[in-house]
C-alpha cells in the first residue's frame, strides 16, 4: 500500500471505533502513556533502546491524514463491519475541517537511541484539542507496534554487550565490535516492514548487514546514505551446483572471483571438518595464505552443535595454517583467515561459544556471528511487556491521575497522572508521576504535534545515545542482574563513533 492511500482511520483495533460513545460526559483530555513494564523475577532485559518512533510518525501519522475520501471509505467499511452505525463521520470531519486533516494530538518521547531502564515512561500522548479526546488511544494500536523496533534494538545492544566483554577481556580492545554481529535476518520475518523496522534497529549498535530493507529505512527516514556492510559470500547452491565432487573447485571459484576484499564461503555442504583440512587447509592451502587481512577468507559452518563445531573448526584450521599469541596471551588465526558463525545464534549460545573459545585459549577476534531470528523474528510484544495505558484525563477542565491496579496481576498496575522522566541526584532515571516533575528536568522531548514532525534524529545521533559505557564491558553478567546506575559514566565511553 503507498503512503497515500494508507487510512488512518482504518489503522486501529475495531473497538475502537465505540470508544469516543464510552468515555464520561464532558471529558475534554485524554493522556496516555508507553512503557516496557518491569517483570519482578525472571532472566529478562533491564534496560531498553528507544527506536523507531521516527519512521511511524513520519510515515503514518504527519501531514493531512484525514480526507473527505478517506471518511466515506471507513463509514462504508464500518457499516458493513459493524452491521449498524456506530462509526464517528462527524467527529472525524471535525478534524479534517478544523486541522485540514492533520492529528490535533502531542507526543512527547525519549530522544531515540537513549537507553533506559525497563519500567520507565518511553512516550506520552495527548490530544490537544479538547474536542478530540477519543484521539489519544485511538491511535494506539499503531503506537504500539513500537514494541518490535525497541525490542531488536534492545537484543541486538545484549548482544553487542557480551561481544563486547570478550572482545576486551581477550584482545585488549573493541577493535571491529561494530562489525561482530551480522543481521541475517531478512527471509525470516513476517513482512518487507518488519525486515525494515528490524534491520534498521540492528543498525543501531552495528554496521553488519545482508538486511538491505533496514540499510533503506535508515536512509529514507533517518538520514544515513549508507548504514550497513556486506561482502561477497556463497551460499549452498552456489557451492552444490558443482556437484560433491567437485567442491574443491566452488571454492576455488570464490577465490578467483572475489581476490580483493574480504569474501565468506559456507563449508558444510558435506563434511565441514574434511572442506577445512583437506581443502582449505591442503589443496587450496597456498591460495588462501595469499590473502591478507583486508582479503581474508571467512569459512562459515552452518550446522551441527555451534559450539562444538566452531571449535573442532578453529583447531583444524590452526593445525594446517598456525596461529599467533596477541597481547593478551590468546592465540588468534592468520589475519587472512577467520570463521562466521550464523546457525543456532542467540545471546545464550554467543556466550557459551565464546566462553568456551576462550577456555581453549582463542581470542573472539577469531569469530564473527551472524543471526537471523533470534535477532528479528523469535521476540514478541511480551519479550519486553510493552504497554500503552492512559494515566490521566480532564472532566470540564478539571484534570484527574487514572490507574489500573488489577488484583490478580500487581505488576500490570499503571502510572498516574502526567509523567515526566529525569535523572535523580543520585544518576539513575525515573519516571516522576501526578504531574509533580519539573519541566527543566525532563527528558521527554516533544517529537509530534497537530500534524507536524518537532523534532528529527539522525542515525549518526541515535547511534552515539546507543552506545556501549564502561560498565557495559567490565562485568560478564550481561544485562541479567539490576541496573547499575544507567548513564552515569557517559565520560567513560568504549566504543567510537561509527
Amino acid at each position: 500500500m503507498a503512503a497515500q492511500d494508507f487510512n488512518i482511520l482504518l489503522a486501529t483495533d475495531s473497538y475502537k471505533i465505540t470508544h469516543y460513545k464510552q468515555y464520561p460526559p464532558n471529558v475534554n483530555k485524554v493522556y496516555s502513556y508507553f512503557e516496557c513494564r518491569r517483570k519482578k523475577g525472571g532472566t529478562q532485559l533491564n534496560e531498553v533502546v528507544f527506536f523507531g518512533l521516527q519512521y511511524l510518525l513520519k510515515k503514518y501519522l504527519s501531514g493531512r491524514v484525514i480526507t473527505e475520501e478517506k471518511i466515506q471509505e471507513a463509514k462504508i467499511f464500518y457499516q458493513m463491519h459493524f452491521k449498524q452505525t456506530v462509526f464517528d463521520e462527524e467527529g472525524w470531519r471535525k478534524v479534517m475541517e478544523r486541522y485540514d486533516g492533520r492529528l490535533p494530538i502531542r507526543i512527547k518521547a525519549v530522544p531515540e537511541g537513549k537507553i533506559i531502564p525497563r519500567g520507565n515512561v518511553l512516550f506520552t500522548v495527548e490530544n490537544t484539542d479538547p474536542d478530540f479526546f477519543w484521539l489519544t488511544n485511538y491511535i494506539e494500536t499503531m503506537l504500539v507496534q513500537m514494541w518490535y523496533p525497541i525490542t531488536v534494538a534492545s537484543i541486538s545492544r545484549e548482544f553487542k554487550k557480551i561481544l563486547a566483554k570478550h572482545l576486551k577481556a581477550t584482545s585488549g580492545n573493541l577493535e571491529g565490535l561494530d562489525f561482530k554481529l551480522h543481521d541475517f535476518g531478512y527471509r525470516g520475518v513476517s513482512s518487507q516492514e518488519s525486515a525494515a523496522l528490524g534491520g534498521a534497529a540492528h543498525l543501531v549498535n552495528f554496521c553488519s548487514t545482508d538486511t538491505v530493507p533496514g540499510l533503506l529505512m535508515a536512509q529514507q527516514y533517518y538520514g544515513c546514505p549508507m548504514a550497513g556492510f556486506s561482502i561477497p559470500a556463497a551460499e549452498h547452491s552456489t557451492i552444490i551446483s558443482w556437484g560433491r565432487s567437485r567442491e574443491k573447485e566452488a571454492f576455488e571459484r570464490l577465490l578467483d572471483q572475489f581476490p580483493t576484499g574480504p569474501v565468506s564461503v559456507v563449508s558444510d555442504s558435506y563434511d565441514i571438518f574434511k572442506a577445512c583440512k583437506h581443502i582449505w587447509g591442503d589443496k587450496l592451502k597456498e591460495r588462501v595464505m595469499e590473502r591478507s587481512e583486508e582479503s581474508c577468507l571467512v569459512i562459515r559452518p552452518d550446522s551441527g552443535d555451534p559450539a562444538e563445531t566452531l571449535i573442532e573448526v578453529i583447531k583444524i584450521l590452526e593445525e594446517c595454517f598456525g596461529c599467533s599469541l596477541n597481547s593478551q596471551g590468546f592465540k588468534v588465526l592468520p589475519s587472512y583467515l577467520r570463521i562466521i558463525q550464523g546457525d543456532g545464534i542467540d545471546l545464550n549460545s554467543v556466550d557459551d561459544i565464546l566462553e568456551k573459545l576462550r577456555d581453549e585459549g582463542w581470542s573472539s577476534e577469531n569469530v564473527f556471528f551472524g543471526c537471523g531470528s533470534a535477532l528479528l523474528q523469535k521476540l514478541n510484544r511480551d519479550t519486553l511487556n510493552c504497554a500503552f495505558k492512559c494515566s490521566y484525563v480532564e472532566t470540564n477542565g478539571k484534570g484527574m491521575d487514572v490507574y489500573k491496579q488489577p488484583v490478580t496481576d500487581p505488576s500490570k498496575g499503571s502510572k498516574r497522572g502526567r509523567l515526566s522522566l529525569r535523572r535523580n541526584s543520585d544518576g539513575f532515571i525515573e519516571t516522576v508521576e501526578r504531574g509533580v516533575g519539573k519541566p527543566e528536568e525532563d527528558m521527554l522531548v516533544t517529537v509530534f504535534e497537530n500534524g507536524s514532525i518537532m523534532q528529527e534524529y539522525t542515525l549518526e545521533e541515535i547511534r552515539k545515545n546507543a552506545r556501549l559505557q564502561d560498565d557495559d564491558v567490565i562485568s560478564f553478567q550481561h544485562n541479567q542482574d539490576e541496573p547499575k546506575g544507567l548513564e552515569l559514566h557517559q565520560k567513560h565511553i568504549m566504543n567510537g563513533v561509527h
